[in-house]
């Protein structure tokens, strides 16, 4: 009669061993998916530059990247979403200073300013400060948001974009599908798509923390847009414009992402 084989039982593994095993498989799935990350960068750093246009200075890969990552924000956007509101105590008292592109021009004149909207061919409106501020006040206490990591709940007032596009019948115009705010001088500039100007939380600002808006914060008057990064909220406007093409912005000519949304 033929005795049954035995099979061989496995002496368990010592503490140790069993370190070891893990250590082992540790450090080689960090150096894989290290060696990983380091082939993707260099593959980045390596790709074609986008061709210049509206937007320029990113790798083409990653300018796709950016624009389909718009494109799903912008599917998604409802003015029925609004950015989370605080109390005015809440407000810091010091509001900080992060950029004077375009309005660091010492002869500027702030009593003889007037915001120039262009309606069409060589026509324009001049609208003065005391005319904006004249339509009825909106008050916001928002976190504002920077592109470079900080952010700071800030207490501003002046009226609705949507308000004053309203009040001066300028609502055909802002069907178009684009906005264009420059400084005037021109040397800082935006691009705003229609749904962002017409959210109910953007705004033309006069006030900072109830205050006329200093000189470094872009007064007399400046853009408020909650929904997007610090970027987007241009100092000191001085055109409007409107457009069916993307108006040109100047960070998006940086290489930076043109939607800049939260």
């Amino acid at each position: 009669m033929e005795q049954p084989i035995k099979k061989k039982v496995k002496a368990p593994l010592s503490v140790e061993h069993k370190i070891k095993r893990r250590n082992f498989i540790s450090f080689g799935a960090f150096f894989a998916l290290g060696g990983g990350a380091v082939a993707g960068w260099k593959w980045l750093l390596n790709a074609p530059e986008e061709t210049p246009g509206i937007t320029g200075g990113a790798k083409a890969p990653l300018r796709r990247a950016l624009n389909k990552t718009e494109l799903f924000f912008r599917n998604f956007f409802s003015n029925n979403h609004t950015v989370k509101t605080y109390p005015k105590e809440r407000a810091a008292k010091t509001i900080r200073i992060n950029s004077l592109i375009g309005i660091d021009d010492d002869d500027f004149d702030e009593k003889n300013w007037k915001l120039e909207v262009k309606t069409g061919g060589l026509q324009s409106l001049r609208i003065g400060i005391d005319e904006i501020k004249a339509l009825p006040k909106t008050e916001i206490v928002f976190d504002f948001k920077c592109v470079e990591g900080w952010d700071q709940i800030q207490h501003w007032g002046g009226v609705k974009l949507s308000d004053f596009l309203n009040h001066f019948k300028l609502d055909e115009l802002a069907t178009k599908n684009y906005m264009g705010l420059e400084t005037p001088n021109g040397e800082y500039y935006v691009g705003l798509e229609r749904d962002s100007v017409l959210h109910p939380q953007t705004i033309l600002a006069y006030e900072m923390n109830g205050q006329p808006i200093t000189i470094e914060h872009g007064a007399p008057l400046r853009l408020i847009i909650p929904v997007k990064y610090g970027i987007k909220n241009l100092k000191r406007i001085g055109v409007m414009s409107f457009s069916n093409s993307r108006p040109r912005d100047y960070w998006a000519e940086q290489g930076y992402d043109y939607y800049s949304g939260l």
